[in-house]
């Protein structure tokens, strides 16, 4: 396809659905939309197809992609669901969850997608245009986060453009995401253990309901996306916990506070959820050389929100 410079925008239409599955069955990538943040995909079963993803991203080929597919029994097609993953999935899928489960032999995956682990990452999102579109591509597909790596993570096609500049692919315009932030990931063990791998929508205090105590892990292997320690970042320096911040930091606001760019002035954790990467693109974008971030309460959806602003503030 020949490169342009600005990007293909689709609307969520037949047309526009018909164009991106079309675009994708050549083994080039699209911009979707989910309900967490935009993806970067390709189909899954082609390595061409992957690895246009890594280089496109300029992502480490250690980190595993998340799968996204049409329904429970495509899922089961690629992985092995034992009967916590059953219920998990009953719960919440479509929805925010991904879980990271032992990759079946025949999968038929490109295996970049899970960068050599004989585990999977699958999810199957809740976005209407994400959910129509898997319906006519028939093959599941492989979409991280659709901006560069370790850059603030998209929740609209703006953001999308913005990061990749001329390189940018079609993007299919779903509109902003509602969540605002990745999905959950959970890993469950083989020996009836889990882990909760990156925090999201679906909390640990809910989690654990469940599943009971997740166990202790003490390995440093990145075993989904999200793990790195430098991610989300936007290129300035940023401080975490700030109540009164400098005259040059551009400051993101919680709550009933005067700010550049407030998450939420009613303090709701899940709007502020929604509107955390539009902020710090909003911050990235200033004049302003440094940027700083109130408190935000560290439960519940607020633990999902400070890992992603400790991993943005990382050096």
């Amino acid at each position: 396809m020949a490169r342009k410079n600005a990007p293909e925008l689709l609307s969520p239409d037949d047309a526009g659905l018909s164009r991106a599955a079309a675009i994708l069955a050549w083994g080039e990538l699209v911009a979707v939309p989910t309900e967490t943040v935009y993806g970067l995909a390709a189909r899954a079963d082609s390595a061409q197809a992957v690895a246009r993803i890594y280089a496109t991203k300029g992502r480490p080929d250690f980190n595993p992609l998340i799968v996204h597919v049409r329904d429970l029994d495509q899922a089961q097609g690629l992985a092995v669901f034992d009967e916590r993953a059953l219920d998990l999935a009953d719960r919440f899928w479509p929805g925010p969850l991904t879980l990271v489960l032992p990759l079946r032999v025949d999968a038929g995956l490109a295996g970049a997608v899970t960068a050599g682990l004989p585990t999977l990452a699958l999810r199957q999102p809740e976005h209407k245009v994400m959910r129509a579109l898997l319906e006519r591509t028939g093959f599941p597909l492989a979409a991280p986060s659709a901006n560069r790596s370790e850059e603030i993570s998209p929740t609209r096609p703006d953001h999308v453009a913005a990061s990749f500049g001329e390189d940018c692919p079609a993007i299919l315009d779903g509109g902003a995401s509602r969540d605002g932030l990745e999905s959950t990931i959970v890993a469950l063990r083989d020996d009836g253990e889990w882990s909760l791998l990156r925090p999201g929508p679906v909390t640990l205090e809910t989690l654990t309901r469940i599943l009971g105590p997740q166990s202790e892990m003490d390995s440093a292997a990145i075993e989904a996306p999200g793990q790195l320690a430098r991610h989300y970042s936007p290129g300035k320096p940023m401080r975490l916990d700030v109540g009164q911040p400098d005259a040059d930091e551009y400051f993101i606001g919680f709550g009933a506070q005067e700010s550049d760019c407030n998450l939420s002035r009613d303090a709701d954790l899940n709007e502020a959820a929604a509107h955390l990467y539009d902020c710090l693109h909003r911050a990235a974008a200033s004049p302003k050389a440094r940027i700083a971030v109130a408190p935000i309460p560290d439960d519940a959806m607020g633990r999902a929100i400070n890992d992603r602003l400790r991993r943005a503030a990382s050096d």
